[in-house]
């Protein structure tokens, strides 16, 4: 079921239910399917009397599973299916009382009930469209969630630029594509659940026993049985990569992109160009695996899967978040400047204490900086920005960071503040309209979801990070990497091509290169 319904026609009632329904804790995730197989089969006998809702069905498990574990056990043609990995940056956590009633938490780290991460297999309701993602579309997906159900979550991306041509990879995400799954995992940080999701609007065509019907054919599908893995791969053996741009086709980009910063009829400031590098492998990746190797790059970022059915997966370990909000208060950060992590202590020290002093690193900052901050003052009653520059450290990478806070004048704000943060100049340019055009003519591939927002809506909370440090894997791609870099005064190519290694790298690091292949990487990175 699209929930977006089909030629322009969007349903505008609210659903006639929207409820939550917690079973007895299980001790284990076979026991907690049981209790959930036989709470559906009752749903039959229960039929509402209302044409439209969604029920969630839950099943609280005293182990605790992780969630990537449990969606690696299930089967790669079960789809669509979704992974979201929350960053550990402790601004909220949703949290569970003794009576069992859900709230957020300005403080969640030393409670067992913070959600860590959530699986999802099957749609309950989905939301896809070729148009550019609108207010309409936002008001689908928010009839399906509530303030009372916080876990009912449409899970998704948004493509960089939804007014360019889709190709022909990233056709089956359309210009967004959000899911709230039929059957979900959730890991806590000291349990875990099962669930399940029915929705139903016979204004679009799905009614109650449809429902049922395609979750009970779900989850014949699903496994019970957990295998506990862990990250170690084998690494995937490439026999052909293409860079799209090549080295050559890159340096006269970045030299026409300066030539405009520079001239005195542009107003440009900057410009975030991108690579894609297709590498072929002798045997197809699984993205999952994929993305289990990325755990291991550190709490500090968001890891996330996104595969809409008879479509490649979309795979990222982003370190930047687009905007968070829990009722009114909005958080969002800017991040730009980019320095390797030092091999000692003393060595990270300095190359840290060089990006913090550059000039060219300090001046691409403030940009995007002053930007956020200028579009949430159009729409927050108050903004802060505390901290306004210091360093943030990941595994392989470090980063000039702010963080922004903001207080939105109504909750209804939430698609003004998205669309607004989007695209920002961090993975754009300034000013936004410029830098795109620019990018559309520049650039030969398509980005898809690559740089867009990913993330999910809920009741009252929803959380977005940027794609970047992303991926799209598997159903005879190979896999396509992407990385950018923000071109302004003072940029120089061929640092900026050896930036855009250095982001791919925990892609790289996955692959085992043939040595003709391995030379030619070699001759670049000279």
């Amino acid at each position: 079921m699209n929930g977006c319904g089909g030629g322009g026609n969007y349903p505008r009632s609210p659903l006639g239910i929207i409820e939550t329904r917690t079973l007895p804790t299980a001790p284990t995730p076979l026991l907690a399917a049981d209790r959930l197989n036989s709470a559906i089969f009752h749903l039959k006998s229960d039929s509402p009397a209302e044409d439209s809702g969604i029920i969630r069905i839950e099943v609280p498990i005293q182990e605790k599973v992780e969630a990537l574990d449990w969606l690696r056990s299930q089967s790669d043609t079960l789809l669509p299916r979704c992974y979201f990995s929350g960053r550990d940056s402790g601004d909220t956590a949703l949290i569970q009382n003794r009576n069992g009633d859900w709230r957020a938490s300005s403080n969640g780290h030393d409670s067992q009930q913070k959600l860590l991460s959530v699986a999802g297999l099957g749609s309950a309701v989905s939301f896809r469209h070729l148009h550019p993602f609108s207010s309409d579309d936002w008001h689908s997906i928010k009839r399906f969630l509530s303030k009372k159900c916080p876990l009912i979550r449409a899970y998704g991306a948004m493509r960089f630029d939804a007014r360019s041509d889709i190709a022909p990879e990233w056709k089956g995400f359309g210009s967004f594509y959000f899911m709230v799954p039929q059957v979900e995992f959730d890991e806590f940080k000291g349990n875990s659940m099962l669930a399940a999701t029915i929705a139903w609007d016979k204004r679009l065509s799905r009614t109650y026993e449809q429902a049922i019907a395609s979750l009970e054919a779900t989850m014949l599908q699903v496994s019970s049985v957990v295998r506990r893995l862990n990250g170690n791969i084998s690494r995937a053996k490439v026999f052909h990569q293409t860079h799209f741009p090549n080295k050559l086709s890159w340096d006269e980009s970045v030299k026409r992109a300066l030539d405009l910063i520079s001239s005195k009829n542009s107003t440009l400031v900057k410009v975030v160009l991108a690579r894609s590098s297709r590498v072929l492998t002798i045997v197809e990746i699984d993205p999952l695996e994929w993305l289990t190797s990325l755990q291991v790059e550190g709490d500090n970022a968001y890891q996330f899967c996104l595969q809409p059915p008879e479509s490649p997966a979309f795979i990222g370990n982003t370190p930047e978040r687009l905007f968070y909000r829990n009722r009114l208060n909005v958080y969002s950060e800017a991040l730009a400047g980019t320095r390797a992590r030092g091999g000692t202590e003393s060595l990270d020290l300095q190359i840290g204490n060089d990006l913090l002093s550059s000039a060219k690193d300090h001046h691409e900052f403030a940009v995007v900086r002053e930007s956020i901050r200028r579009k949430f003052e159009t729409v927050c009653s108050s903004t802060v920005v505390e901290p306004s520059k210091v360093l943030r450290k990941l595994p392989r990478v470090q980063h000039l960071y702010a963080k922004l806070t903001g207080t939105l004048r109504k909750e209804d704000d939430e698609f003004k503040i998205l669309s607004s943060l989007h695209p920002t100049p961090a993975v754009c340019g300034l000013p936004t309209e410029e830098a795109r055009i620019l990018i559309s003519e520049t650039e030969k591939f398509d980005r898809g979801m690559y740089a867009g927002p990913v993330g999910w809506f809920g009741g009252a909370e929803s959380e977005f990070a940027v794609g970047i440090r992303s991926a799209l894997v598997g159903k005879g791609v190979g896999a396509l990497l992407y990385a950018g870099t923000g071109i302004v005064e003072g940029s120089n190519s061929s640092l900026e091509w050896q930036e855009l290694e250095l982001k791919t790298s925990q892609f790289t690091k996955l692959m085992e290169f043939e040595a003709p292949l391995l030379a030619t990487r070699e001759r670049i990175e000279l």
